[in-house]
């Protein structure tokens, strides 16, 4: 039986290659979209869209998919009625997108009464690898694939803020003691208990370690291991600087109900400035020119995929 079961997965893999490295993009079906309202917005898709398929072809054309497939697909939500699967990217509007697939798969009336609990620990919403293959299969070849990203380094500044900065009753006992007793010279008893007060530059001196004393986190992990774009031929690509733009019309590719829009609403520290430009380059004078560089070269492939301009 196992060994029956290693050949279907072995098949399949096979066809999952020869997938998603394709000869060609799929052009997005736009019968939906009337007028000119959103040829703006429509013509910077086809550019990303174009830049992300000409990089991949270029760099990731011959490679194999060495990965399980369960983990390639274990980032993606799946949302029936509209045909959509959305790979989250933590910190880049992920949870106002995870109630807007609640609302459109009908257990929510709006996305402005779900709570941020509810959002990420309710587990209303599936994921693509609770199906069997053939599902798997099947729904990456017909549902509308989408990705939502940003620039690398406000990505990371504002993880940093919204996880070492408030109170957090995960990430200060399971990341904070660890990189307080790694990094922090004469870290006083306080610190060492509670793992509270961790500096960006004791943070990054964590990420740019190759041996970390704790694992690496969706919230600061690359793009390109969260969601395999070169792998999974997104339709859609999305960007946190436009995000409402970008979101709301793929509201209208996908056919969502015309009064849907996507909220504006910050999730979390609404009082908190949002993180942008200035307050990165504010983070990233804490750091020496060459902890700027490793970090920058940490990103490079999500710089590179999604054109964002260096730091």
């Amino acid at each position: 039986q196992l060994s029956g079961h290693q050949k279907m997965t072995e098949s399949f893999l096979g066809q999952f290659r020869e997938v998603y490295l394709p000869t060609a993009m799929r052009p997005l079906n736009k019968s939906l979209i009337k007028g000119d309202k959103w040829k703006d917005v429509d013509g910077a898709q086809e550019r990303r869209r174009s830049f992300l398929y000409g990089f991949c072809k270029k760099y990731n054309s011959r490679k194999k998919l060495r990965t399980h497939l369960a983990h390639v697909v274990s980032r993606i939500y799946v949302e029936d009625r509209h045909k959509i699967l959305y790979c989250e990217v933590p910190k880049a509007g992920c949870s106002n997108w995870k109630r807007v697939l609640m609302v459109l798969s009908g257990l929510a009336t709006s996305a402005h009464n779900i709570s941020h609990d509810d959002v990420h620990y309710g587990k209303h919403l599936k994921k693509l690898d609770s199906y069997d293959l053939k599902g798997i299969y099947t729904r990456l070849n017909t549902y509308t694939k989408t990705i939502f990203v940003r620039d690398p380094m406000e990505r990371l500044v504002s993880a940093f803020r919204d996880k070492f900065e408030h109170p957090n009753n995960y990430y200060h006992p399971v990341f904070g003691k660890a990189i307080i007793k790694k990094y922090r010279q004469n870290a006083n008893e306080e610190a060492l208990k509670t793992g509270s007060g961790v500096k960006f530059k004791e943070f990054i001196q964590y990420l740019l370690d190759s041996h970390r004393p704790v694992g690496m986190d969706i919230h600061w992990e690359q793009v390109s291991k969260l969601c395999y774009p070169c792998l999974i031929n997104y339709d859609f690509i999305g960007k946190f600087e436009t995000l409402q733009e970008d979101a709301n019309y793929f509201l209208r590719l996908v056919g969502a109900p015309a009064e849907l829009r996507f909220p504006n609403f910050k999730d979390r520290h609404s009082s908190d400035e949002r993180t942008n430009a200035e307050v990165v380059r504010q983070y990233l004078k804490e750091l020496s020119k060459q902890e700027r560089q490793l970090t920058y070269d940490f990103y490079y492939l999500d710089y590179l995929m999604f054109n964002y301009t260096s730091p």
